[in-house]
């Protein structure tokens, strides 16, 4: 049984569909969208420290997933992005500390928070190192890893 085979014209193919865009992003919108949300989750962070009086590697890491996330999102695959999502939220790891120390500056002075974090910052941030604990080393580390990580992740 020999059957005789002919291949289909070069012109009868189907043409493979094209590859999806890349997304892109505008890194104009993704540095402030990142900047706020690296205070805004620093300064959960801060409040559910002092709540709970305890640090939690976690909330770190959350607070870096989050800068990453709305990062990746407003920006893109922008190559810089896993870079400033990590210092993001260094500084928003910072805030959460701030925030948690004149959240304990607050019970012992007779100013409120607001008061401390406006005309007594200073005060605060010296506070802040006088109390500071090695183990904060960490946390930052846990949050800048969290963030660069996602980042990274998400833009592929």
């Amino acid at each position: 049984m020999s059957q005789n085979f002919t291949p289909p014209a070069p012109d009868s193919y189907t043409a493979a569909p094209a590859p999806a865009p890349a997304r892109s992003g505008n890194i104009g919108l993704a540095i402030p969208g990142a900047a706020v949300t690296a205070l805004a989750a620093g300064a959960a962070y801060g409040g559910i420290m002092s709540a709970i009086n305890f640090q939690i590697g976690y909330l770190a890491a959350g607070v870096g997933f989050l800068v990453a996330l709305v990062a990746v999102r407003l920006g893109g695959r922008n190559p810089i992005l896993p870079v400033l999502s990590a210092a993001l939220t260094l500084g928003g790891v910072y805030a959460g500390y701030v925030l948690a120390e004149a959240i304990a500056m607050s019970e012992q002075w007779p100013l409120t928070v607001t008061e401390l974090l406006t005309s007594e910052i200073a005060e605060v941030h010296q506070s802040y190192l006088d109390t500071f604990d090695p183990i904060s080393i960490l946390f930052y580390g846990i949050g800048a890893y969290a963030a660069f990580q996602t980042a990274r992740k998400a833009a592929n």
